[in-house]
């Protein structure tokens, strides 16, 4: 049986630019690498299927390609829009007779997956947060003046990475001093109050900031800069709020201001992967397969994360891709403190588990090697 890896996900199908895996992934140590490498190892698309009664040949053409190399269960790795391309194509399946099985496999650091706990990529990104919110705040010290460094982190809709900055707190470690989500309205004022409320405790602030803040009307504090052209999944470019922000500072409050962007760090950073994400990354997997060749379709493989008061315990299950594809989980309002400013004890609870552990890095000619394939 193939075990066929498309390259640059459904557009790739459609282009029949797919490889045989296992030509590819021969050895135990080229798993151990895989394992280890960032980024999407068979590459990543950023298109939209069209809705079935809009456009059938699409769905015709995958077909045929799928019946052609004798597919039987298809797997699509990744956030909401991978889920929503497996929602369709096992709603197409189930209209035509399909027997082809359709699985999600859950992979985004933005961890705004509904109908699942957490997801792969967040644990690992949110230790790396984490890491790199305590370095700078650690760079900061060094000014013996006034100063404010705004760490702007990603998250469209979703605060969840932004709320990772808090895990520099680990150990009594000094954290951000403040941190915004998007799942608040962001008022300038506020913002400005806020660091004129703190400065004279602490010449050294650091804010964390969601990219994606907006104001009570829902417009984004980056739509004040030009070049904000939707993509095919309607979204738009909404980098540069930290920049906006500093400038803001610097102007009302007349100190030292600089702005860092997490932007791919953040989603490459395998030196600084989570155990237990790498390890619930590949039993979701698992979960996924088992599904299929129990006849499931139109499913994704899930987290449910067990009541315990002692340790995390979590269950590996399925749940119907519906519930998943266009919605997006966004931080609970209870996991933000009433000021909007910061998150709560149970934000941290939520996070600590997920970054545990360490996983060795494999080092060729003293850098970390990593597992490619020709994407050409």
């Amino acid at each position: 049986m193939l075990t066929i890896g498309m390259l640059h996900g459904i557009q790739g199908l459609l282009q029949e630019r797919y490889v045989d895996l296992s030509d590819h992934i021969k050895t135990d140590l080229d798993i151990e690498l895989l394992k280890r490498t960032p980024s999407a190892y068979l590459g990543s698309c950023r298109f939209k299927l069209p809705e079935i009664c809009e456009d059938r040949t699409v769905y015709d053409k995958i077909f045929e390609i799928l019946h052609g190399l004798e597919v039987e269960y298809f797997f699509y790795i990744g956030g909401n829009d991978s889920m929503d391309t497996i929602k369709k194509l096992s709603d197409y399946s189930l209209l035509n007779g399909s027997k082809i099985r359709f699985m999600g496999v859950p992979k985004t650091i933005d961890n705004d997956l509904a109908a699942t706990d957490h997801t792969p990529g967040y644990g690992s990104a949110a230790k790396y947060i984490g890491a790199i919110t305590k370095e700078v705040i650690r760079d900061g010290l060094v000014y013996d003046q006034q100063n404010v460094t705004i760490l702007e982190i990603m998250g469209r809709n979703a605060g969840w990475l932004t709320a990772a900055s808090s895990l520099s707190r680990v150990n009594g470690n000094r954290g951000p001093d403040f941190i915004y989500l998007c799942e608040v309205p962001f008022s300038i004022s506020r913002f400005l109050d806020d660091i004129r409320s703190r400065q004279s405790e602490n010449r050294n602030l650091l804010i964390a900031v969601s990219e994606g803040v907006r104001d009570e009307n829902g417009t984004y504090l980056s739509e004040q800069t030009p070049g904000n052209s939707p993509d095919r999944f309607g979204h738009k470019d909404i980098a540069g709020t930290g920049g906006i922000l500093a400038q803001i500072v610097r102007n009302e409050l007349g100190c030292k201001t600089r702005s860092l962007e997490l932007n791919l760090m953040q989603r490459c950073a395998a030196h600084l992967a989570s155990r237990t994400d790498l390890n619930e990354s590949r039993l979701l997997g698992t979960k996924a397969v088992q599904c299929a060749v129990q006849g499931q379709t139109g499913k994704m493989a899930a987290l449910r994360r067990l009541p315990s008061k002692d340790r995390y315990r979590i269950q590996f299950t399925a749940a119907d891709v519906s519930l998943v594809a266009n919605r997006e989980k966004t931080v609970p309002r209870q996991w933000i403190n009433p000021e909007g400013n910061d998150i709560t004890r149970e934000m941290t609870d939520y996070l600590t588990p997920l970054i545990e552990g360490e996983v060795p890095v494999l080092y060729r000619n003293r850098f970390p090697e990593y597992f490619t394939i020709s994407l050409a």
